[in-house]
């Protein structure tokens, strides 16, 4: 019975580390494709103003550009973005290693 409790507390422990790393994976994947996205809708915005798709282009990526120049040069925020990502993964690495400890007292 020991290593049946023992089984299932890996194996939440193994679904909660891929909870985990999905969530990691997902947020700085988010902050790449965000702008990326920005610029596939201005694009299409600007189509449907009438412009064609590459000149459409020829301006949203500076456009975007821009943006994200004024975000990077925002006092903390590229810091502080990052910093929530590493936490992210610290409240990761400690739920995942508490499953130590119940695995641990299963045993005992």
């Amino acid at each position: 019975m020991k290593k049946v409790n023992v089984t299932l507390v890996r194996l939440l422990q193994f679904v909660v580390f891929v909870l985990f790393t999905f969530m990691v994976i997902a947020y700085f994947g988010a902050m790449v494709l965000l702008p990326l996205d920005a610029i596939a809708l201005l694009i299409k915005l600007l189509g449907a103003v009438g412009l064609h798709g590459f000149i459409g282009a020829l301006i949203a990526i500076p456009v975007i550009g821009y943006l994200c120049l004024i975000v990077y040069k925002t006092p903390g925020l590229c810091k502080m973005i990052v910093d929530t990502g590493i936490d992210l993964v610290k409240t990761g690495k400690l739920k995942v290693d508490a499953f130590n400890e119940i695995a641990d007292a299963v045993k005992a």
